[in-house]
Parts: C-alpha cells; sequence; structure tokens
C-alpha cells in the first residue's frame, strides 16, 4: 500500500505569485531550496541537497506535469542513499485572492531501505514546516 502524505495551506495572495515562488529559482532559494540546474520544463531534470554546507541528502527529480498557476508535479528520489522513488505534486487552487496550495507526495515507502531518515513522521514533519512557514511566509510578505 502506497504511503501518501497531503498538506494544504491558504495564502492571501493569487495563484501567480505562488507559481512564480515556486518555479523561478531565485525565488526557490529563499523558501526552499536552492536548485541551480531547475528548468520548468516536461521531463528536465534537476537536483539539490538540503540545506547547509554538508551536501546532504541529494534529491534528483524529473518534471512529469506542468500547469501553469495550477499543478507542478515530479518525481522525487535519493539515488545515493535509496533505489526508491516517489511523485510530489503542487496544486494551486485561487479564490477571491486567496490561494490553497496543496501538495501530494506519494510513495514515501519505497525509501525503507534508506533508513530512519526516510520515515514518513519525517515527510510529514517538512512538508508542514515548508508550507505552514516557509512558503505562506515568503509569499505573504514579499
Amino acid at each position: 500500500m502506497s504511503e501518501i502524505i497531503t498538506v494544504s495551506v491558504q495564502c492571501s495572495t493569487n495563484a501567480s505569485v505562488i507559481w512564480n515562488a515556486l518555479t523561478n529559482v531565485e525565488h526557490q532559494k529563499k523558501w526552499y531550496f536552492d536548485i541551480q540546474d531547475f528548468v520548468l520544463e516536461r521531463e528536465a531534470t534537476f537536483s539539490f541537497f538540503e540545506p547547509g554546507d554538508n551536501n546532504k541528502f541529494k534529491h534528483v527529480c524529473t518534471i512529469v506535469d506542468i500547469v501553469p498557476n495550477k499543478l507542478f508535479s515530479h518525481t522525487w528520489t535519493y539515488p545515493e542513499l535509496s533505489e526508491g522513488s516517489s511523485l510530489l505534486t503542487w496544486q494551486l487552487k485561487e479564490e477571491n485572492g486567496i490561494t490553497e496550495v496543496s501538495i501530494t507526495h506519494k510513495g514515501i515507502e519505497s525509501f525503507a531501505d534508506g533508513g530512519p531518515d526516510f520515515a514518513i513522521e519525517n515527510f510529514v514533519a517538512g512538508w508542514n514546516e515548508i508550507l505552514h512557514k516557509d512558503l505562506k511566509n515568503y509569499v505573504e510578505n514579499k
């Protein structure tokens, strides 16, 4: 059975502001990850590490789907630490200047071979902090 994480937050801004924060390299590094090789194209691959100078937990992702201002989906892997692969989908729904941002992260259980750092609880805590603190603060205080 596939582990699925779903986290949502409402942001007091329009979807285009959030889309730009999510898909523009200069904005990403201010609230998310420093993804230097990011190109917003279907099937493009990008990589990044956890924040800090330790180059820890290399992520390698491939873009699966793009619907501007609405949906962004990509694989999520750690090829140096696990044979697993998951799928992360961002969805944006704007109504009256408020945008609901939701992520769905499927396939976390495939990282079990990577050890306890890849427990579902760690992903849940990380996504909650990223959405409720990092993204929300960034887009609402620009």
